[in-house]
């Protein structure tokens, strides 16, 4: 399986509070890329903050001809948390200890992606220990001057273009891949 971060962020490197910040950016051609990304991922990978956000919201979600609630409802999701009491969300496992470890026998696994959203410490760890294989970054026109970070300073990282795509509204879709030794 293929670890894929996604993120929405500013030109200035911000993802913190997209919900803030990208709405009015939203376009089809957007909600067809989030949907083609999710219905291609078999496992969603999320840190606490990320998965309580995305567990108080999408069970209450209703129907959606394209099926992107369902998808998120029903697929494995393991949240990587030492202080989340239960993961009640369905199919919710917790990865409490040994997270490096966890996330490289997931990535053994044959199937679909798995996908990062939000979940800035997790992604730091992921980085940290070279298991990330995509990074998906939609990049929006907009300069926030302040703000959580993807990458931060001390961070290094060599990456490859794969793709670059204008998504309408300005935004612009970046597909990078480590380069690895």
């Amino acid at each position: 399986m293929k670890l894929i971060v996604t993120q929405f962020m500013t030109l200035d490197g911000v993802v913190g509070e997209p919900q803030e910040w990208s709405f009015p950016y939203w376009t089809d051609e957007t909600g067809k890329f989030k949907l083609d990304e999710l219905l291609a991922t078999d496992v969603q990978l999320l840190g606490r903050v990320t998965y309580e956000g995305f567990a108080s919201a999408w069970p209450t979600m209703e129907r959606d001809e394209a099926g992107f609630a369902d998808k998120m409802n029903g697929m494995p999701k393991y949240v990587v948390s030492t202080t989340l009491k239960k993961a009640e969300w369905n199919n919710s496992t917790t990865i409490k200890s040994n997270v490096v470890e966890e996330i490289s026998g997931l990535k053994k696994q044959s199937g679909g992606d798995i996908l990062v959203a939000g979940s800035m410490t997790l992604i730091r760890t992921l980085m940290e220990h070279d298991l990330v294989d995509e990074y998906r970054l939609l990049t929006y026109p907009i300069v926030l001057g302040k703000g959580k970070r993807l990458f931060t300073d001390g961070m290094a990282a060599s990456l490859k273009l794969t793709e670059s795509k204008l998504m309408g509204s300005g935004v612009v879709l970046l597909r990078y891949e480590p380069e690895r030794k």
